[in-house]
C-alpha cells in the first residue's frame, strides 16, 4: 500500500509518497514546487488571489502525481504560512475546488509534537531523554520527551525567513545591530521553555528542517549523497565561526558556500542566528541531525490510526490541533 503526504510550508510545496506495508514508511518517491509563498504575503500576512491559485495548481499537479504512483491516501497539511494568513479559509477551499484535498491547517504546537515523534521513531531509544529543535521558514518548534510523545512540545515565530523578512532591511549584508536585536528577540522568546529543558537534562539533542541540514553541511557534515544512514552533527563552536563569515556576505556569495542552496541563501543568516543562539540556551554542544521530521511524522500517526485495533480518534479534517 502507498501512502503520500502533501506539506505545504514557506518556501516550497512538497509531496511525499512512502510504501506503507512494513513496519515504518518508506519512501519512495518525492516531488518539490517551489513557490516561495512567504514572498507574496502582504503586511497581515494574506496571501494574494494569484498566490492561492498557484498553490491550488501545485496541490492539484501533486494529487495526480500520487495518483500516478498509487498512493491510496493522500494527506494535505500546511504549517505557518497559511496557518497565521487572514484568508487561510479561502485557500482551504481553493485546494478543495480545485485539487479535491481537505487541507489540514496545522498547529506549531501539533508541527512540534509530529515531528518529536518522527525524530523519536528515527532515532530509537537509545537517545534517552531527547530535546529537538526545527527551524522552518515561519516558525520553530521545540520538544522535549522521554518516550514517543514529548513532556513539553513548543512553537515560537522565529522561522528563518520570518525574522529574515522583518528585521533584515535592504542592506545586504544586515549591519551587526540588527544582527544583535534578532538575537535578542530569540533570547526573549526561548529563555523560559530551554531553561526549563536545560533542567531536565537531555541526553541527545535532535535537529530536523532543511535549514539546519544545509548548516550542518556548511560546517562540514557529510554531503545528502552519502545516504540517511550516514551519521551527520552540527556542532556549535564551528556554528559560531560560520555564523561569523555568514554575517559577512551578502545573499548571492552565501549562495556559493557548501551546503547552503541559492533558495535559502537570503535566510541561511537568520537560521544561523536561531540555530546557535538555541543551542547555547539549552547548553548544547552538538546537534544530531536526523532525516526524518514533520512529513514522516504524520506518515506515522496516520498509518497507526488508521490500524486495527488502534486507539483514539483520526485527525480533523482541516485542522491538526
Amino acid at each position: 500500500m502507498r501512502v503520500g503526504v502533501l506539506d505545504i510550508g514557506s518556501n516550497t510545496v512538497r509531496l511525499e509518497i512512502a510504501d506503507a506495508d512494513g513496519a515504518v514508511p518508506l519512501p519512495v518517491h518525492t516531488v518539490k514546487y517551489r513557490l516561495r509563498l512567504a514572498d507574496d504575503v502582504d503586511s497581515e500576512g494574506r496571501l494574494p488571489e494569484y498566490a492561492v491559485e498557484r498553490l491550488a495548481e501545485a496541490a492539484a499537479a501533486a494529487d495526480e502525481e500520487a495518483r500516478s504512483w498509487g498512493v491510496v491516501r493522500l494527506t494535505a497539511f500546511a504549517t505557518a504560512i497559511v496557518r497565521e494568513a487572514p484568508n487561510r479559509s479561502q485557500i482551504v477551499e481553493a485546494v478543495r475546488k480545485r485539487a479535491g484535498l481537505e487541507l489540514r491547517i496545522m498547529s506549531g504546537r501539533r508541527e512540534a509534537e509530529l515531528t518529536f515523534l518522527a525524530a523519536r521513531r528515527w532515532m530509537g531509544w537509545r537517545a534517552g531523554p531527547m530535546v529537538l529543535l526545527d527551524i522552518g521558514g515561519g516558525s520553530v518548534e521545540v520538544a522535549f520527551g522521554r518516550s514517543g510523545v514529548p513532556d513539553l512540545a513548543v512553537s515560537v515565530p522565529l522561522g528563518a525567513g520570518r525574522l529574515t523578512r522583518e528585521h533584515f532591511g535592504p542592506q545586504d549584508p544586515p549591519p551587526p545591530e540588527q544582527l544583535r536585536a534578532v538575537r535578542r528577540q530569540i533570547r526573549h522568546q526561548l529563555r523560559d521553555v530551554t531553561a526549563r529543558i536545560r533542567w531536565e537534562r537531555p541526553h541527545t539533542a535532535v535537529a530536523t528542517s532543511r535549514t539546519l541540514h544545509q548548516l550542518a553541511r556548511l560546517c562540514g557534515a557529510a554531503p545528502g549523497r552519502e545516504g540517511p544512514f550516514t551519521p551527520r552533527y552540527l556542532e556549535r563552536g564551528r556554528l559560531r565561526t560560520e555564523l561569523t563569515r555568514l554575517a559577512r556576505l551578502p545573499a548571492a556569495e552565501r549562495a556559493e558556500l557548501p551546503g547552503i542552496s541559492p533558495a535559502r541563501a537570503g535566510q541561511a543568516l537568520a537560521g544561523a542566528l536561531v540555530a546557535h543562539t538555541t543551542m547555547t540556551l539549552l547548553d548544547v554542544t552538538s546537534l544530531e541531525l536526523c532525516p526524518w521530521a514533520l512529513r514522516e511524522g504524520v506518515l506515522i500517526h496516520e498509518l497507526e490510526q488508521k490500524a486495527p485495533g488502534a486507539s483514539g480518534s483520526p485527525t480533523a479534517p482541516h485542522t491538526c490541533p
